[in-house]
């Protein structure tokens, strides 16, 4: 239980208890309750959802479209603190800058954004703004509820696949303490859950953990390995392709 609290803390807003074991094993340890977090995630997004796409509407009460991106996308930020846009940013001002390994890991280390990181991080929020509105009641739920829970299997795979690439770092404990079974564990949830939700979900599963394995190989390939923000990225940008693969899968289902 220890080594869940750990992760649900870590990579959220939500505190549960305050005297945890935060030692290097117990870290390497929550790596395959990432996707396990992410469901608790996908709770509080599917019952505001149900309250956007159904309860409110009983009571003529229908939100625009734009208004219920502004929200959603205001409880994706809330609820991890934003610690994934901060990876995203680190990662993209790195590996956008063209320089060479070791000038790209101190640009990643850097706590200044540059301008790849900052154009970067806006057209990801403005993408994630104009999904989330697009969103429409027929596959709403199933989308808010899988958006945390695939990219953090990804991210799983991400931390137990490839090397760390820096000597010391926040993520490294993460990569030394976990093992393949940690990473079977965390696809296999994912996986039984996709196969539960029907045809797209399958579909958002198997492209995003595709389109994400790409993005690490390359990177990893580039650095030498991968670091904490590169695993922030992988989930920023996994919940961007599984809400596209919803957003364009609802085009032909009405």
């Amino acid at each position: 239980m220890n080594n869940f609290l750990v992760g649900l803390q870590f990579l959220t807003r939500i505190t549960v208890k305050k005297n945890l074991d935060w030692s290097e094993k117990a870290c390497g340890g929550s790596v395959k309750f990432f996707p396990f977090i992410g469901a608790i995630l996908s709770i509080i997004y599917v019952i505001f959802g149900y309250v956007i796409y159904f309860l409110l509407p009983q009571y003529n009460f229908n939100l625009s479209t734009l208004l219920i991106g502004f929200i959603l996308l205001a409880l994706n930020i809330f609820l991890t603190g934003a610690l994934h846009c901060d990876g995203f940013t680190d990662t993209m001002d790195g590996i956008l800058s063209g320089r060479k390994r070791e000038r790209i890991l101190e640009i990643m280390k850097d706590s200044r954004v540059g301008a790849h990181g900052a154009t970067s991080l806006i057209l990801l929020l403005i993408g994630k703004f104009a999904m989330f509105s697009d969103l429409n009641s027929t596959v709403a739920l199933t989308a808010l509820f899988l958006m945390p829970i695939i990219p953090r299997a990804c991210m799983s795979n991400a931390v137990v696949h490839f090397p760390y690439a820096r000597k010391e770092g926040l993520g490294k404990a993460f990569h030394q303490y976990s093992s393949q079974k940690d990473m079977l564990i965390a696809g296999f949830f994912t996986c039984l859950l996709s196969l539960l939700l029907g045809k797209i979900a399958i579909i958002a599963y198997v492209l995003t953990t595709l389109i994400m394995y790409s993005f690490n190989r390359y990177v990893s390939h580039l650095l030498g390995g991968l670091t904490g923000d590169v695993y922030g990225a992988t989930t920023e940008l996994g919940e961007f392709v599984v809400l596209f693969i919803f957003v364009i899968a609802q085009t032909f289902i009405l």
